[in-house]
């Protein structure tokens, strides 16, 4: 293989999962990674410490503050010499030969420019990490609940692929920002990650470039790798929910303009609404009393509060405080 890899991790105060994380890229020793990046957006757990001590074969990068997801990647990008950047989460797992069979389809098929794995969450459950580009059609069968009904197939999908799909081999439209590896020849053509997307959505809008641009995306399930999930964002939930709207926003007034901004802003009322009046129900009906349920309805109020005022609470006013990149909702 003639392709070399820098393998690129963002980390915010998750130095044991970021650790674990090293860990399996030590064990799975890919013969064609060249370099491993981590830029380290001001943790205060150790985090930096932690790599200079345990893998002093990393490079580290302190950022000084916490500059985000695209942010810190596209300065790990400025920095890196591979032919090929692997964006890995710091609270993923990369498993034996995932980076090479990647690798080795980017380099047998030049018209892609962007590569992703099967990926299982921490539970053992499959994660759907291909989807399609947000539309208005999706976005409505979102707000509705449709895919969730339908189990997510068929013209009511949603956002998602179906299951089945992420069993196959397959072009898609979105992939997951958790685990990906990107041509570098591709990104000085369409630009690294949009900065304006501080956590949540810079993924969806990369993806929608590179296809614009006229590279191919693939789904390829016979690499694996773990994604715990929320190793940034379960400090601050409340904080990551109103950020997704913030980022969703964003997308749909860059693609679509003010009149498209306008009318997801509208589906987003209309899903939040819904599902506060379905738990409102389940409530009065001595149901729905349990802790998950609890934050659920806080987090439908938050969302409406911030959709229809502008407002947030303390514990919905988003610091500098993420890093790794999401499991979209």
């Amino acid at each position: 293989m003639s392709s070399e890899v820098s393998v690129l991790i963002i980390s915010w105060n998750t130095r044991d999962l970021l650790a674990a994380c090293l860990e399996s890229l030590r064990r799975s020793n890919p013969v064609c990674v060249r370099e491993i990046i981590v830029v380290d957006n001001a943790s205060a757990d150790g985090s930096p410490e932690m790599v200079q001590h345990r893998f002093p074969e990393v490079r580290l990068i302190c950022a000084g503050s916490n500059i985000g997801f695209a942010k810190g990647n596209n300065l790990a990008m400025r920095h890196a010499i591979g032919s090929i950047f692997a964006l890995v989460n710091s609270d993923a797992l990369v498993h034996p030969g995932c980076i090479e069979t990647l690798a080795t389809y980017l380099e047998q098929h030049p018209e892609v420019g962007l590569v992703g794995p099967r990926v299982i969450g921490g539970d053992g459950l499959l994660q759907r990490t291909c989807r399609h580009l947000p539309g208005i059609w999706n976005t409505l069968c979102r707000a509705l609940a449709l895919d969730r009904a339908f189990g997510g197939r068929g013209i009511f999908s949603g956002y998602e692929v179906s299951p089945t799909r992420h069993e196959v081999l397959h072009e898609t439209e979105v992939l997951s920002g958790c685990f990906c590896l990107a041509r570098r020849s591709a990104v000085e053509q369409v630009g690294g990650l949009d900065e304006q997307f501080f956590f949540y959505g810079e993924d969806i809008d990369w993806c929608r470039r590179f296809r614009d641009a006229g590279w191919k995306m693939m789904f390829v399930p016979q690499a694996t790798a773990t994604h715990f999930g929320g190793g940034s964002t379960s400090k601050a939930p409340l904080r990551y929910s109103i950020e997704i709207l913030k980022a969703t926003l964003k997308y749909w007034r860059k693609y679509h303009g003010v009149a498209g901004q306008a009318v997801c802003h509208g589906l987003l009322v209309l899903h939040h609404g819904l599902r506060l009046l379905t738990r409102s129900a389940k409530r009065a009906l001595g149901r729905g009393r349990s802790a998950d349920s609890r934050y659920k309805l806080n987090e439908d109020i938050a969302c409406l509060r911030w959709l229809l005022f502008g407002t947030e609470t303390d514990d919905t006013r988003v610091p500098t405080a993420y890093s790794s990149h999401p499991d979209h909702p």
